[in-house]
């Protein structure tokens, strides 16, 4: 797959917008391989991370995100499967996954169900190694702030607020991957 023709695709233009998504896809693209080569126990397939963890972000533009330059009318709790749809489109149905899972530390039916979330009503939990491991990357760096990587403490945190199950789902992460 050629990552950089879809998000050139859908981010045609070089602008701010391109240059959040590509610096912040990176560097979760970076962390996300430095796992898979610590960890070939897990045996994760490292294009396929590499791939999924460059396009995870693509739904952003649709969404209404001013700090990160998105001018969408979408709720940007929608970015993952808004990205979802587009992978599919573009018949990479396996990123697509990864892109509808990532939020949070992925999201249950009863989590998006409690909080009425304007997302599909199923389960969106990362299931395959590659799914968790671009989850748990992800988690590491904020679109506000590039290139300032969390420590594990605060990218913990950064999911307190978002219900237990997360919470709980990413320290075992931490115990797979750090």
């Amino acid at each position: 797959m050629d990552y950089q023709a879809i998000i050139d695709k859908y981010y045609p233009e070089e602008n701010e917008l391109k240059h959040i998504l590509m610096v912040h896809s990176r560097l979760v693209a970076d962390k996300a391989l430095a796992i898979v080569d610590k960890h070939p126990e897990l045996g994760a397939d490292r294009q396929f991370v590499e791939e999924a963890a460059m396009i995870h972000d693509i739904g952003i533009f649709r969404c209404n995100a001013p700090a990160i330059y998105c001018f969408g009318d979408k709720h940007y709790i929608c970015h993952g499967t808004i990205g979802a749809e587009i992978m599919r489109e573009e018949e990479f149905p396996r990123h697509a996954l990864v892109c509808e899972r990532h939020t949070g530390a992925g999201l249950s039916l009863a989590e998006i169900e409690r909080q009425n979330l304007p997302i599909p009503h199923r389960d969106l939990l990362p299931e395959s190694i590659e799914e968790k491991i671009v989850c748990y990357a992800d988690k590491f760096f904020s679109k506000t702030k590039l290139e300032k990587e969390k420590t594990v403490e605060q990218a913990l945190a950064s999911l307190a607020g978002f219900g237990e199950d997360g919470y709980e789902r990413f320290k075992e992460w931490i115990k797979m991957f750090e």
